[in-house]
């Protein structure tokens, strides 16, 4: 249930859950509000030394060309998404090794690092935009890594709080619309950010008392507390925790070998061999879900980073640079990045639509999981299909509504990917696939400059076709939740030979037991005194049955069906009569 726990323990969780939302909404993934930023440092002149003036017409009008101005902007963008990513790798390791307080550390160093070096900024000092901005965005995904793992807190809730911290960072892109309505009102971009900076007392004040040390296992141990405490400390090994819990559910066949240890090379078959471990690392990032899961994430990151840098420039185009259509565009874009934090729950739900039903004969909760999440994966697909779609038109109304898919799409996006990791892998794993998800991805996310400068150069502009293409890239997507599906259905079908193989009636086994050593079917099924000697017969099957590996499993049962045969014996071995 929400808020499980009692006194105490359950007012600091839902305390931990609802400051973590607070900070990824206001703080993790401020960088994505790119447009609305774009719009004030053009207004305070940054990299205005790029604009030059042109001289066309017969009458030789001047008219200044800023598209240089547009290509940094757009460069600074891409070198923060790229960083915002390709760190989260060793972020991740370092998350893993060190746990939340070190890693957290780290981000709010970084994070109020990068706004003061905003805050101190200037035209002049244009460049000290692509550090800063980088060193925003790592410190945001950071806040992001650690507080994903409060989802463990509240168990059948788990993936609907996942994708709501994902949905409270997309959400948090609407601080720079915040930043840019209070600069248009006289604030000036430097006290926005010292604001920001000063506010890193609370991420601290955060870190020590409303969050471990090391790490929130799941499922839960019963009364697991964390943060400091007058009296109290924390005595729970997270991490033997974690392995012991993995170690148990792969020794009774339940483990995650079922599902995410699908290799590429089948030469590492350590997990297969035992069973007893945890799956390895190695053999999750050479699983055919991990593969996928990046195609996935990779197609349609891509598509949304080269919108987002791109969106100035296009509405610039698209309004025939009227800058007050172009302000309110942008200020519309802005203001539906608040709602992603209401459209996230909407996939947590979808995943999390299994929770509190039955299981199927024989189905593991993991493979339950699993399979719900195909939907949630598809949908997404499917979402970024129509949302690339209504971004390669060239009418400006219909941005409105490219805005809209825009939104839900990212915010489908981003919780999905945490969410899928955290159901398909090992969670002693989470932090480095997560890391090594985002950070491969990130260096797919680079083909955004290329194709920015394939647009201002060659197709002058217009970047219909550039458009198009990503359209098409966008339906490799469909391939990694129709993967999941068949494999599901797959270990469904397993399931059910397995239970028809074993539904044996009685006289079959009778049968088989008497094939085996000799019996004819009358005397086995019939009862005939001569037939049946002295218990020995009984014993001595037993004893080949555990020895032999070639015997099946239904001749096993069909031993223990004879011990309860309706026909009982005397100590001598002859017939008593029946029951």
């Amino acid at each position: 249930m929400l808020g499980c726990g009692g006194g105490g323990v359950g007012l600091r969780y839902r305390l931990t859950l609802a400051t973590g939302l607070v900070e990824c909404l206001c703080f993790a993934g401020v960088v994505f509000g790119w447009a609305s930023l774009v719009f004030v440092l053009k207004t305070d002149g940054y990299f205005t030394d790029l604009c030059v003036n042109l001289t066309t017409g017969p009458n030789s009008t001047v008219e200044t060309d800023c598209s240089g101005q547009d290509e940094q902007f757009s460069l600074v963008f891409t070198v923060t998404s790229f960083m915002n990513n390709f760190l989260t790798l060793p972020n991740g390791f370092i998350f893993d090794r060190f746990g939340t307080m070190a890693t957290r550390l780290l981000g709010i160093c970084l994070y109020t690092t990068g706004t003061l070096m905003v805050a101190f900024s200037s035209s002049a000092l244009s460049m000290l935009l692509f550090p800063a901005l980088s060193f925003i965005a790592v410190g945001g995904i950071l806040f992001l890594i650690t507080n994903i793992q409060v989802g463990n807190l509240f168990g059948s809730h788990r993936s609907t709080i996942i994708t709501l911290y994902n949905g409270a960072f997309d959400s948090s892109s609407a601080v720079f619309l915040i930043i840019k309505v209070m600069y248009e009102g006289g604030v000036s971009l430097r006290s926005s950010f010292l604001i920001l900076s000063v506010c890193s007392v609370i991420h601290l004040l955060r870190t020590f008392f409303l969050m471990p040390n090391t790490h929130i296992p799941y499922p839960l141990p019963e009364g697991f507390t964390y943060g400091v405490s007058p009296g109290k400390s924390n005595s729970y090994n997270v991490e033997e925790i974690e392995k012991t819990r993995e170690m148990g559910m792969t020794s009774e066949g339940e483990g995650p070998a079922e599902t995410d240890d699908m290799p590429l090379q089948p030469d590492d078959g350590q997990q297969s061999e035992d069973s007893g471990k945890v799956a390895s690392f190695r053999s999750c990032v050479q699983s055919w879900f991990f593969l996928w899961h990046l195609v996935w994430l990779s197609v349609m990151q891509l598509r949304h980073y080269l919108f987002i840098g791109t969106l100035n420039p296009m509405l610039n185009r698209l309004a025939d640079n009227d800058s007050a259509l172009v302000s309110q565009y942008t200020n519309a874009f802005a203001f539906t990045q608040l709602c992603g934090v209401l459209c996230a729950p909407w996939n947590g739900l979808i995943m999390d639509r299994h929770k509190g039903k039955p299981l199927a004969p024989g189905e593991t909760d993991k493979e339950a999981d699993l399979r719900s999440s195909s939907l949630s994966l598809f949908l997404t697909s499917l979402q970024c299909l129509l949302f690339s779609i209504c971004a390669s038109s060239p009418l400006l109304p219909l941005q409105y509504l490219t805005f809209i898919l825009q939104v839900l799409n990212r915010s489908f996006l981003y919780g999905g990917n945490a969410a899928f990791i955290s159901i398909a892998f090992p969670g002693v794993h989470f932090g480095k696939l997560y890391g090594l998800v985002m950070s491969l991805s990130a260096v797919v996310s680079l083909l955004q400059y290329p194709c920015f400068a394939l647009v201002k150069g060659a197709l002058g502009g217009d970047p219909f076709y550039v458009n198009i293409a990503l359209t098409l890239l966008t339906l490799l997507a469909f391939i990694h939740p129709i993967n999941i599906f068949y494999h599901c259905r797959k270990l469904t079908n397993q399931r059910e030979d397995m239970a028809g193989g074993a539904a044996i009636t009685l006289a079959e086994a009778k049968i088989a037991v008497g094939s085996l050593y000799g019996f004819s079917a009358k005397s086995v099924t019939g009862g005939d005194n001569q037939a049946v000697e002295k218990s020995g017969r009984r014993r001595s099957y037993g004893e080949r049955s555990s020895t032999e590996n070639g015997e099946s499993r239904v001749l096993q049962l069909a031993a223990e069906e004879a011990e309860n045969e309706d026909v009982s014996y005397d100590n001598d071995g002859t017939d008593t009569g029946h029951m």
